[in-house]
């Protein structure tokens, strides 16, 4: 009996199941699921073709390798570089930097100790801050430090480099500094100094009002309630405070009297203080070449001690130890400079109108000191000796009008030159900017301020 003849349900399902297409079995087993589920009828998207009725197309293309080259240009494309910046901690070491900058690189840590230059990095101060950039593995690509203040060159810094063929140097140079202009106030208690602590005040500054104001102020009897303004040049590197610089326009208030000084530089290259109504403060000529010293002979006559005769004394002698050093009592140009009979080796000043000073026995010469070179008040010039006629070390010392030596105690010493004319409109928008400062300084002035905000 044929399958039919039994079950022809079964029949009828079977011949859906297995019907001689492929597309005709898929589509009888999808009605017969919806029928077995009883859902509602929806239509059905339409198949994709089967892969293996459809024509196979073969392509073949060749590849390129990398060169070596170019798989090392893309690793370093890929490459992670990282900056880090780290305090100089007190008693630091070498090492103990290097690792908290990252720094995983033996060469360049012996290239640091070895090399001249790079060694500087260990004279960094503590407190001071070291930046640092690596790749990924830890080897140094740069390392730069401000290097510390060595008086004469200010500011410089360290670069530590690695070129693009991995050879390390170091180049020390004066740093770009940013200049900024602070504005103090400070009221005594006790003394200045505990004034400008107390303010923020830098010592350098402080010492700095001390030679602005010595001549008009006893700051040895200064009273509780006097009251100073100041304005002063700071210099930064990265953020970082590096050394301060010189103090532009201070004012000082003491019993009841109001003093101010504005410094200003003058056309021909020199600069001082100046009241605001362009009055030099500076005497044109200091009392002492010498710091500390004591007059052994005077401006008078005395028995010479080479001829031992009587003899008129033309100068000051100063007695100190050999290697003193001489200062120029006032702006000038070297006149002369060399060994000169019984002076010794001698310098000659030439300064403004129909004055010159005249410096002898000098052992040596300040380095630089030469005919036609400018010399401000102040500046070494020479160091004490005994060479000429002379019999022990010591400065003679000599003040001359129209070459004529004068006793400097016996005359009216002159006022410093005065400002040229073509400087006044220049010094008048100085002190202008100055006095504004002030006005903003004042305490008067803080206390209206503080009134205004509070309505």
């Amino acid at each position: 009996m044929r399958p039919s003849d039994k079950s022809p349900h079964l029949a009828s399902g079977s011949s859906l199941l297995l019907g001689s297409t492929r597309t005709s079995r898929i589509v009888s087993f999808s009605a017969l699921f919806f029928a077995v589920c009883a859902f509602g009828a929806v239509a059905v998207a339409p198949m994709a073709p089967d892969a293996a009725d459809l024509p196979v197309k073969t392509i073949t293309q060749e590849l390129k390798l990398p060169t070596l080259d170019e798989q090392v240009a893309a690793l370093q494309a890929n490459e992670q570089h990282f900056v880090r910046e780290e305090k100089v901690l007190r008693g630091d070491t070498l090492g103990a930097l290097l690792l908290r900058l990252g720094i995983d690189d033996n060469e360049a840590t012996n290239f640091i100790k070895s090399d001249a230059t790079a060694r500087s990095v260990l004279q960094v101060k503590a407190g001071k801050s070291i930046r640092a950039q690596t790749n990924d593995e830890g080897e140094l690509e740069w390392l730069q430090a401000g290097l510390p203040d060595t008086g004469d060159k200010p500011g410089k810094s360290i670069l530590i480099n690695r070129d693009a063929s991995g050879k390390l140097s170091a180049i020390e140079s004066l740093a770009k500094l940013e200049r900024r202009v602070e504005m103090r106030s400070g009221d005594i208690r006790s003394s200045l100094f505990a004034a400008t602590d107390d303010a923020q005040i830098p010592d350098n500054i402080a010492t700095q009002i001390v030679s602005m104001f010595e001549t008009n102020v006893d700051f040895r009897h200064l009273q509780r309630g006097d009251h100073f303004n100041v304005v002063y040049e700071t210099f930064w590197q990265n953020g970082e405070f590096v050394n301060t610089g010189r103090v532009l326009a201070g004012e000082f208030n003491t019993v009841g009297k109001l003093f101010q000084s504005v410094w200003f530089d003058e056309s021909g290259g020199n600069g001082g203080y100046y009241s605001f109504d362009g009055k030099s403060l500076k005497k044109a000529f200091l009392k002492s070449p010498l710091e500390f010293t004591r007059v052994s002979s005077g401006f008078s006559m005395r028995v010479h001690p080479i001829s031992g005769q009587w003899k008129r004394h033309t100068g000051i002698d100063f007695a100190a130890v050999t290697g003193t050093p001489i200062r120029a009592t006032s702006d000038g140009v070297i006149e002369s400079v060399g060994p000169h009979g019984g002076y010794g080796n001698l310098v000659v000043v030439k300064h403004w109108s129909n004055y010159t000073t005249a410096y002898a026995h000098m052992s040596r010469f300040a380095a630089g000191i030469r005919k036609g070179s400018k010399v401000s008040q102040g500046e070494v010039i020479g160091y004490v000796g005994t060479t000429g006629w002379s019999t022990g070390p010591h400065l003679h010392y000599e003040f001359r009008v129209n070459n004529e030596p004068r006793d400097p105690s016996s005359i009216s010493v002159p006022a410093a030159a005065p400002l040229a004319a073509n400087d006044f409109p220049r010094f008048k928008n100085v002190a202008s900017d100055m006095t504004h400062r002030f006005t903003l300084l004042r305490p008067e002035r803080q206390t209206e301020a503080v009134r205004i905000a509070s309505r």
